[in-house]
């Protein structure tokens, strides 16, 4: 199954639907997007964000828009915003198995873990 990644939103209690996520592969510093999307009405992405084919070791970064998220959702954030942007730095060391990067997020907090 390669990379997937799953959001939820802990203040409404639902999968964060319509979450701007960007995907970077790392190398020290610096970083190049791989690709950009929106999660769908599950707080998943459509499709794996790497397939066990094009999975490689390596370092990644998950960019999730939380503060996009919660103001298109309604919800009054202060300025400037307690989290903008959560960046989930990791790493693939095991190319043939299946790493999942959930996020578990309100405007004032966030968990993250290596699911299954």
């Amino acid at each position: 199954m390669g990379l997937s990644t799953h959001v939820l939103d802990t203040m409404h209690g639902c999968p964060a639907a319509g979450m701007a996520v960007r995907l970077y592969a790392t190398q020290g510093e610096q970083a190049t997007l791989v690709k950009s999307l929106v999660l769908n009405h599950d707080g998943r992405t459509d499709a794996p964000l790497f397939d066990n084919a094009s999975l490689r070791a390596g370092t990644y970064r998950l960019t999730f828009d939380v503060a996009g998220y919660f103001k298109a959702r309604g919800v009054a954030l202060p300025e400037p915003n307690f989290l903008n942007q959560v960046s989930l730095d990791f790493g693939i060391a095991h190319a043939d198995q299946h790493y999942h990067v959930p996020l578990l997020v309100s405007p004032w907090s966030y968990s993250t873990y290596r699911g299954s």
